[in-house]
């Protein structure tokens, strides 16, 4: 008989387990069998908690105006009558203001792999929805510069975890092939989140007093609620559950959120089990130094954290935290109703994007355009600016240079930095490597928001526009990076990510590459890890080696 034959009869038998050597891609073409609608349980776990960014978008929409807005400068800041509006805010408290949030977001998202040893995606997500609502009462019902900072200190604590466990969810849940569509729709709810607070602060900001800056607070109060209420009905994440070593319950969640049959299952049951014998058994076992100990989990935590913070070097966050400031104190048209515009134009774009990143979705492609279009509408900005400050046809040229700098943040780096930095972790260290990332962009989004009252302030360096020339060599170096080191791992699942790994594979050649299953398990080291140079042969082969019956199983 026929090597065609015998694979053709193996998958006609019930009940039999596929040869150990059967590509892994046989997961992928299970995937493009079972569709979108045959998926719709999990997508809908994975969209319910992608809406814990809107939060971290909501805040940025909100705040950036709020410091703008004459109910809150006569609270929190001081007359200034040299400026439009007569109040202005000390660089200092704004600095404060705003990057205490992204101090805050660091040092939570710093702690996501010693918090998910004791506690699981869902009852992270839970405190941070407690955390978020007590730091909005305290930012309402001060009237002290110190009660605000503490405030925003705490939202920050609460957006660290949200942004760093709704993503590990939904890495560890959906699947490869809409793996990219639920990071996409991760990235909509923050865009949404920015637009309904700019939304909200062009109408309240003329009314006085302090009910200009707490109705848009009191927003910050919905989606906690609305999130915590509907964890109640979604099931934990099986990677997570396996790392714990409760296989029966990973079993039962991932039957919840698979729409395939026992067999099928199992399948994926087994090659969760396998890529983490592979990794160490299970996270009981990790720590923060594992990041490091071993080549291949180095070279995965940096390419996860550079990754991420390749999005900070757009220079993203102080357009996001002061653009209607920044606007307002550049005298270019009505500083509100331009923020309203840019951040309705960036929910276009993430939807835009939202509809082909499953069909192309390629992070390299997407990323080094994003990063160059940023840096040359940064650039012109600059020198606009440079060349004739302060007049109507400048106003009007920096807008639509602000357009397409969204256009290129919302619909092509943003998306895709948090996809890459995402994927790339290793299983049994996903919390450790992924909080480290999330904690690096953080702090690269704390530094910028920090530094930049220094730079666009006419109380100190008053740059305005031009601060564009620090940001435009930030993202062409950035794009360098990526095209030299970032792997492309569209449409693979985990556990081929972790074979390309563990195969020391150079970034190029990771597109193309085609993975079949392990050959037994692996095969480890005296210290637990995969001695990835003894076992690089046997676990991972090129289809082509295997012939031509692995193939005929999928067909």
């Amino acid at each position: 008989m026929s090597s065609k034959e015998t694979a053709s009869s193996t998958m006609a038998e019930k009940d039999v387990e596929h040869p150990v050597d059967i590509p892994v891609a046989v997961t992928a073409k299970v995937e493009e069998t079972y569709g979108i609608k045959a998926h719709w349980k999990c997508l809908a776990a994975c969209t319910l908690v992608s809406m814990c960014p809107f939060q971290y978008g909501l805040d940025f929409g909100l705040i950036g105006g709020l410091q703008a807005m004459m109910g809150f400068l006569k609270v929190f800041g001081h007359p200034a009558p040299h400026v439009a509006g007569g109040w202005n805010i000390s660089p200092s408290r704004q600095q404060l203001i705003s990057s205490l949030m992204t101090l805050g977001a660091f040092l939570s998202s710093s702690l996501a792999g010693p918090t998910a040893t004791l506690l699981s995606r869902r009852q992270t997500i839970w405190a941070a929805s407690l955390l978020c609502i007590v730091s909005n009462v305290i930012m309402m019902a001060t009237t002290s510069i110190g009660g605000l900072y503490a405030g925003r200190l705490l939202l920050g604590l609460a957006n660290g975890f949200y942004m760093a466990f709704s993503q590990l969810y939904i890495q560890e849940v959906a699947p490869a092939r809409y793996r990219g569509l639920m990071i996409s729709s991760f990235q909509v709810w923050t865009s949404v989140g920015s637009l309904i607070g700019g939304v909200v602060d062009n109408f309240t900001e003329k009314i006085d007093g302090r009910d200009s800056y707490l109705i848009p607070l009191g927003l910050i109060f919905v989606f906690p609620v609305v999130i915590s209420l509907g964890l109640f009905a979604v099931p934990e994440s099986p990677r997570w559950l396996m790392m714990q070593g409760h296989e029966e319950q990973a079993r039962k969640s991932l039957r919840w959120h698979r729409p395939y049959t026992d067999q099928m299952v199992e399948e994926e049951m087994k090659d969760i089990r396998l890529a983490l014998s592979a990794e160490g058994e299970t996270v009981k076992g990790a720590s923060v130094w594992d990041m490091f100990r071993d080549p291949v989990d180095r070279r995965r935590t940096v390419l996860a954290v550079c990754g991420v913070t390749v999005q900070a070097a757009s220079g993203a966050m102080y357009m996001i935290a002061y653009g209607t400031y920044f606007f307002k104190m550049a005298g270019i048209g009505k500083p509100f109703e331009n923020h309203v515009i840019l951040a309705s134009i960036g929910v276009v774009a993430i939807l835009v994007n939202s509809a082909i990143v499953t069909h192309f979705g390629r992070r390299r492609v997407f990323l080094i355009s994003g990063l160059i279009l940023c840096g040359i509408a940064q650039l012109l900005t600059a020198v606009v600016y440079t060349v004739k400050p302060g007049t109507k046809s400048t106003g009007q040229a920096i807008v639509g240079l602000a357009v397409i700098y969204i256009l290129g943040y919302n619909g092509m780096v943003a998306t895709y930095a948090w996809i890459s930095g995402g994927e790339l972790p290793s299983q049994r260290l996903r919390s450790y490597t992924f909080g480290l990332a999330t904690a690096s962009a953080f702090f690269a989004g704390w530094l910028t928001t920090f530094t930049a009252p220094y730079f666009i302030n006419p109380e100190s360096m008053n740059w305005g526009p031009k601060y564009g020339y620090i940001w435009t060599p930030a993202s062409w170096i950035a794009a360098l990076w990526v095209y030299f080191h970032l792997p492309e791992v569209k449409g693979r699942t985990l556990e081929e990510i972790d074979q390309m790994f563990e195969a020391r594979l150079p970034a190029r050649k990771f597109r193309k590459y085609v993975c079949v299953g392990r050959r037994g398990d692996a095969t480890k080291s005296d210290n637990g890890s995969v001695n990835s140079e003894k076992n690089q042969g046997e676990e991972v082969v090129h289809a082509q080696e295997v012939g031509e019956a692995g193939l005929q199983l999928v067909a």
